[in-house]
């Protein structure tokens, strides 16, 4: 007879654990659009390391900072970005990689791509 060197306590959290687990497995994901979580007196507590919570992210600066109808110097984005966080240049990166800002190929401008909003 071999002695099982679980607890009861640990065996019952196990149990819930798998239980959760196969609930969140089966339910959907509700979407989640708003990001005033992200958040704190107007400006971003942290850029999100989840792709799709970042993309989120990125779709509402690009909305809210940068008007479709205008062109951009790159001071002027990194002025746009820093008024909500300090990495500007991270947050410019992540807009052009992401298809929410496109800039000339010498650099020079920057707009807001409409195609992808």
């Amino acid at each position: 007879m071999s002695q099982s060197t679980e607890t009861p306590k640990q065996s019952d959290r196990q149990q819930s654990d798998r239980q959760q687990s196969d609930r969140q497995q089966s339910e959907p994901r509700p979407v989640r659009r708003d990001v005033s979580d992200l958040f704190s007196g107007g400006r971003l507590v942290a850029i999100p390391r989840k792709a799709a919570r970042r993309e989120q992210l990125l779709v509402h600066l690009a909305q809210t900072l940068f008007p479709a109808d205008r062109t951009y110097t790159e001071p002027e984005v990194n002025e746009a970005l820093r008024t909500v966080h300090e990495d500007c240049s991270a947050l410019r990166r992540y807009l052009i990689t992401s298809g929410l800002l496109t800039r000339t190929r010498d650099g020079r401008s920057y707009r807001r791509s409409t195609t992808t909003l």
